[in-house]
């Protein structure tokens, strides 16, 4: 990467940004992994403490993730089109924090240079939560968080 290209999120709007720099700012924290419920009245989300069962809970990446729509249809694609659609991300996500005008967090590896920052930062999922495959899903409420997240 070119000077400047190094910091081409300060610079470039999400429909300028190429795949790989779109790719990139994904922080690899796996919240947006969790498994989540909606209050059907209120419409607001919950976070629980269940991953996603393809998700790897060390690297808190996806397993499948090149193929995850034929591994799993409703898996959710962020795509720099849908960025209104970006508010039920978590309030730490770099996509959610960049639409917002926030930055990236100093913890995030395009600022450190370190993809185990956000794992030191305490950010991640990374030794957290449990895979859904260890789980009733219809217990899944019993796992809602009490905090935000």
């Amino acid at each position: 990467m070119t000077k400047k290209e190094e910091k081409f999120w300060l610079t470039k709007s999400f429909e300028e940004m190429t795949q790989e720099e779109w790719e990139s700012i994904c922080d690899g924290c796996g919240r947006c992994c969790l498994l989540k419920l909606e209050d059907e009245e209120t419409k607001q989300i919950h976070y629980t403490g269940v991953a996603c069962r393809y998700l790897n809970l060390e690297t808190c990446r996806c397993r499948f993730y090149e193929t995850r729509l034929k591994v799993f249809s409703e898996c959710i694609v962020l795509t720099n089109d849908k960025i209104d659609e970006f508010k039920w991300l978590p309030v730490t996500c770099s996509y959610r924090r960049l639409a917002e005008g926030k930055g990236l967090a100093e913890w995030h590896h395009l600022v450190t240079g370190d993809p185990e920052s956000v794992h030191e930062a305490g950010i991640s999922i990374r030794g957290k939560v449990i895979s859904e495959k260890y789980i009733k899903l219809e217990d899944l409420e019993a796992y809602i968080l009490d905090t935000e997240i």
